[in-house]
This record gives structure tokens, sequence and C-alpha cells, in this order.
């Protein structure tokens, strides 16, 4: 275990305080002045901060139903109350697993379990979480189609496993994602006002009729099962996962046309140079055997090559080339 996770554990406060402490070389191990982040703590090992010998608390988990009106928070600087106010003062230091909104209530995990808050809250380890949801006015429940399709969050691609029906206003959602606020995002989309949203269900566990801020530990049975639910999502096929978590990607697949291989189009050769140049030069003759005029031309005479005026000069076609400035020079001398 790492330093900053040890004195974490022992009730000194969040990891990133912690580590203040061993930089400013308050921390000791076996009686030797520690200042690296990097340090791990065995068992057997001694940590002392100043004179007072630390002792890492045993791994605890709680289950907890939070009334509305508390933050799921350690401090608050506005003076709001938290959930750790409804624990005994004494009581060792957790963390909590996930986080329900200030409004929401329902059921809440707490523990100083490292690896099982990893697990539980990875994306990789997918734990059902079931809500019940009143809305401000009549649910048109032909728009539970997009809740299951998915819509667009600023956080990413939200959708839900399964929506049902519990009457005119009210709904059983079951989520397996985690994002800030979801389901209140989710029904706002759709022109929805959420008014009352507990959890009542986390995996295997059930509310049980706990009354609002009460809380109990978990046996090593309910904490077994809930992480096999959530091994069970992550044994999951890759390709299964990907289909879900893109399922507007597939549409857009199915409306592309698929385009030919490379031996299914079609050969077509091209003409040949020569073959083009002979036919753009064949032209229609006329009954004396000279190509035939266009219609409304004039007749002209033919120049010879090399000639500006068309008469015959005798000469090569390089030696009649113009001079340069001869029309200058000819206006000059007349």
């Amino acid at each position: 275990m790492r330093l900053n996770r040890f004195l974490a554990s022992a009730g000194l406060g969040s990891r990133r305080s912690c580590e203040e402490l061993i930089r400013t070389g308050q921390v000791t191990i076996n009686g030797v002045l520690c200042e690296t982040l990097a340090t791990t703590v065995s068992p057997n090992d001694v940590v002392k901060v100043g004179s007072h010998v630390l002792h890492t608390a045993a791994p605890t988990t709680l289950l907890l139903h939070k009334p509305p009106g508390f933050l799921c928070t350690a401090s608050d600087t506005h003076e709001r109350r938290t959930i750790f106010e409804l624990l005994p003062p004494n009581f060792p230091r957790l963390f909590h697993v996930g986080r329900l909104d200030r409004e929401s209530e329902g059921l809440l995990l707490l523990t100083n379990d490292g690896e099982l808050s990893l697990k539980l809250t990875h994306p990789r380890y997918k734990v059902e979480k079931e809500y019940e949801v009143v809305l401000d006015r009549a649910f048109d429940f032909e728009l539970a189609t997009k809740l299951l399709h998915g819509i667009a969050l600023e956080e990413g691609w939200a959708k839900a496993e399964s929506v049902h029906k519990l009457g005119s206003t009210k709904l059983k959602v079951v989520l397996k994602q985690g994002m800030k606020r979801q389901i209140r995002l989710m029904f706002f989309a759709l022109g929805y006002e959420v008014k009352r949203l507990v959890r009542v269900r986390i995996g295997p566990l059930q509310m049980q009729n706990m009354p609002p801020g009460s809380w109990r530990v978990l046996t090593q049975k309910e904490i077994d099962a809930l992480l096999a639910e959530g091994a069970k999502s992550a044994a999951e096929p890759a390709e299964r996962r990907v289909r879900k978590a893109r399922p507007a990607l597939r549409s857009i697949l199915k409306r592309t046309p698929a385009r030919p291989r490379l031996e299914e189009i079609p050969f077509t050769p091209r003409a040949s140079r020569a073959e083009g140049s002979a036919e753009k030069s064949v032209r229609p003759a006329r009954p004396g055997g000279k190509s035939a005029a266009r219609p409304g031309s004039k007749p002209f005479a033919k120049k010879a090559v090399g000639s500006r005026t068309g008469r015959p000069s005798g000469k090569p076609a390089a030696q009649s080339a113009p001079k340069p400035f001869a029309k200058f020079e000819r206006r000059r001398a007349g």
C-alpha cells in the first residue's frame, strides 16, 4: 500500500493532504524519516506522524439511505449538510462509491476498501442501479425508446437499460452508467422535469424498508454478490459492449450503401491517342476530291509555310520569320 493511501485510511484526511505531511517531513517509517511520495508500506511497518503511531482501520463497507438535502462530499465550503454527518463522530474514514446529487435520495455505498471502490466505479464493471422517477406531468411512454436508444449529453452518450411504467407520472429506470445528473438531464432533453428521484437498488442490494438517514454494515456475502455482478458485466464480450454503446453508429452503417469491390467494377479500355487523332483528322470530302467547305464560309487562299501574308517566299520557314522590331523600323523609315 502506498504511504499516502495508508495515511488516508488511518483518518488523517484526503490523499492529497497526506502527501503534504510527507513532503514537510512529519512522517517516519520504522524510525526513519520518509519524504518520498512513492514509498510503500507493509503490514509490519511502524508508521508515525509526529509521536503518534498510526493503524489502518479494518475494511468497512456501509449501505446508507441518503435523504434529500445532503451533499456527497467530505466537507463543504458553504457549510451545507453532508452525508458523513449521518455517521457516528468517531467512525473510521470512509469514501462514497458513486454519488447522488443534493436533491436525490436513496441507496449509497460508503467504504474504505480501495479495491472494492475501484471495481464498482470502473466503467468496465457495470453494476445495475434502479431508480424510481416522479415527473412533473404524465409521461408519453412512446418516448421510452429514446431513453433506451440513448441521448447525447455533455459527458457522452447516455442511455437506459430498461424503463417501466409505474403510473402516469411515475417510472422505474435501470442504468448501468454513472454520469453526473444523468436521469434528470435525459428527461429534461425530452421536455420533462424530475420532481423526485430515489435509488432503490444497487446490484443485488435493495432498500428493504430502510428509513431515510439510516445505514447498515454489509456482510461479506453481500459484498461478494455485488462483486460477482460487476465481474459478470466485465466478462461480457467486447463486440456486444460496442454494439450497446454505439447504437447510432450501427444505424448509420445500415443506411450507408456498400462500395463495390475492385473485381466487381467493369473495365472499359480507353481509345489510344493514334486512334483519337485519326478520328479528329477525318473530314467529309466533296465530290471533286477536296475537303468540303463549311456552309456559309468564304473561300480563302492557302498560306505558304512560314509566311504571314500568304505569298510564297521561296525561302525556308526559319529564314522567312519576321525580325524583331521590324514593324517599328518600317514605320520609322516611312
